[in-house]
């Protein structure tokens, strides 16, 4: 078994021609012209998009509360809105001094 017959090793399993269209660059030219880019929408003013840490626990109670307003019949109630809520009822003076 001679390994110059190029039907073993790499030689049987990668065809020439493939291998040479690959490494020309021909396999990655491109199809046509790029799509025209669509005009920037301009983003909403009105709110922003944040990242908060919540402690699991935390995050689970307000899962479930969540929860019990949808069952309450309040279909569209969701993690933003109900905190959304509990800021409008906020008491400062009862918030305790070492959070």
């Amino acid at each position: 078994m001679s390994g110059m017959s190029g039907t073993t090793g790499l030689g049987g399993v990668l065809d020439g021609d493939e291998v040479q269209g690959v490494l020309s660059g021909a396999f990655y030219t491109n199809d046509g012209p790029p799509a025209p880019r669509r005009e920037a929408v301009e983003k909403p003013q009105h709110y922003k998009v944040i990242c908060i840490s919540l402690y699991t626990k935390d995050l689970a109670r307000l899962d479930a509360l969540v929860d019990e307003l949808k069952q309450q019949g309040v279909t569209k109630a969701n993690r933003s809105a109900l905190i959304r809520a509990a800021l409008d009822q906020v008491d400062l003076a009862r918030v305790p001094r070492g959070m």
